[in-house]
């Protein structure tokens, strides 16, 4: 099953980014260097070149990635979620190890990435370190987009794990 991502698609998750940084359309189109009318088209085309996406990208202040997709199960997630699998990941998560090989002989690179992602958002659990493990993990598995596909994937439940991870870490 493959998805189409069309410009529009893209255009729309830079537009709060290029509000932020500019009064119009018309200033975000010509702080990537193009018309405002390349703009307008580029919300309509099904296509266009990659150059003039960057472009927009950049002035908008964002990183257009390509990230594999995740498939359910194998490479991107466990093939099984346990409670003796589920400990191990507890226990690891505790420690504070935050060393990307130790992570990764815990599970898939997608898998431990996200749940590097869910520690950085978690009380008790320093934000920076995570995301920087999360991003050596799997580059780009910290922006929403692709978080958002780890938290339709991921066994792991934020709400039932998280006070477990905290508990375990001797976070009130």
């Amino acid at each position: 099953m493959s998805t189409t991502v069309r410009p529009a698609d893209l255009l729309a998750q830079m537009s709060a980014a290029a509000a932020a940084r500019f009064p119009s359309a018309a200033r975000w189109a010509a702080a990537g260097g193009l018309q405002k009318e390349t703009l307008s088209r580029l919300r309509r085309n099904p296509s266009c070149d990659l150059r003039t996406l960057a472009a927009l990208a950049r002035a908008a202040g964002c990183t257009l990635i390509a990230v594999p997709a995740a498939a359910q199960g194998g490479e991107h997630m466990p093939e099984s979620y346990g409670r003796e699998y589920e400990d191990g990941l507890l226990d690891l998560c505790a420690s504070g190890n935050v060393d990307p090989a130790a992570w990764r002989a815990s599970g898939p690179a997608f898998f431990m990435g996200g749940l590097a992602v869910l520690l950085a958002g978690a009380r008790g659990f320093e934000r920076g370190r995570y995301l920087k493990l999360a991003e050596a993990l799997h580059p780009g598995v910290s922006t929403p987009e692709v978080f958002g596909m780890w938290l339709k994937r991921s066994p792991v439940q934020p709400s039932r794990f998280l006070p477990m991870a905290r508990r375990r870490k001797g976070i009130a």
